[in-house]
């Protein structure tokens, strides 16, 4: 429901920039689509795959233009994206190298990984970079300065995942969290910024996300 919901507001904001479009019928896909998955993974783990006919949605509105005012275009940035793939596995592999050497955590590569994957691709990153990057800090850096704009997202984005009922509660994963997220959500907005593309910063995020879904605790 939260990222559906995410998903619904980035879309009604970037409906009201030229080209004007009705967001309901989008809006309404995207969260079934998220739902049916969901519903599935409750059954049977291996349904996190129909997670991935979220982004497939989304590469449709993206060709069709609706989702240019949000930073999505048919045109691939090729250097913005292998600079979002660098930083995500930079950011990830640190956190990666964090958790070896922490006790109570290891690193691990077991089913569960897959499945984590499948949902981050479906619905946690593509919510996320779509309303605080693509919608709240592309409209704030629009009116206010880079820092201003990119403090507010973050901080945001950092309140998402702190309430997040599913973030373990342990003092070192709360800490791991507000460093981690905060970066990553400062390198998107970057991104963001200086490619005037959101692929490279959900290209950061997914490939950082992958290397958090490998942390496990002993």
């Amino acid at each position: 429901m939260v990222h559906g919901g995410l998903l619904t507001i980035a879309f009604g904001w970037a409906a009201t920039s030229p080209p004007q479009w009705r967001p309901l019928g989008p809006s309404i896909i995207i969260i079934l689509v998220l739902a049916l998955a969901a519903a599935g993974v409750r059954w049977d783990p291996r349904a996190a795959i129909f997670y991935l006919a979220s982004p497939l949605w989304l590469t449709v509105l993206t060709i069709s233009g609706r989702l240019e005012p949000l930073g999505l275009r048919s045109q691939i940035p090729v250097a913005g994206s292998l600079l979002g793939f660098t930083a995500g596995l930079m950011l990830g592999g640190h956190m990666l190298l964090a958790a070896a050497v922490t006790f109570g955590h290891r690193v691990t590569t077991d089913s569960f990984v897959l499945t984590a994957i499948a949902y981050d691709a479906g619905a946690n990153v593509p919510s996320s970079e779509l309303f605080f990057r693509g919608a709240v800090f592309n409209r704030l850096q629009r009116r206010w300065s880079f820092v201003a704009a990119v403090t507010v997202a973050t901080a945001m984005s950092l309140v998402r995942y702190l309430v997040d009922p599913l973030l373990p509660r342990a003092p070192e994963v709360i800490l791991g969290t507000l460093v981690y997220v905060t970066l990553l959500g400062v390198i998107n907005a970057w991104l963001l910024w200086w490619s005037g593309s959101l692929l490279p910063g959900l290209i950061a995020a997914l490939v950082f996300f992958a290397a958090y879904r490998m942390v496990a605790a002993v």
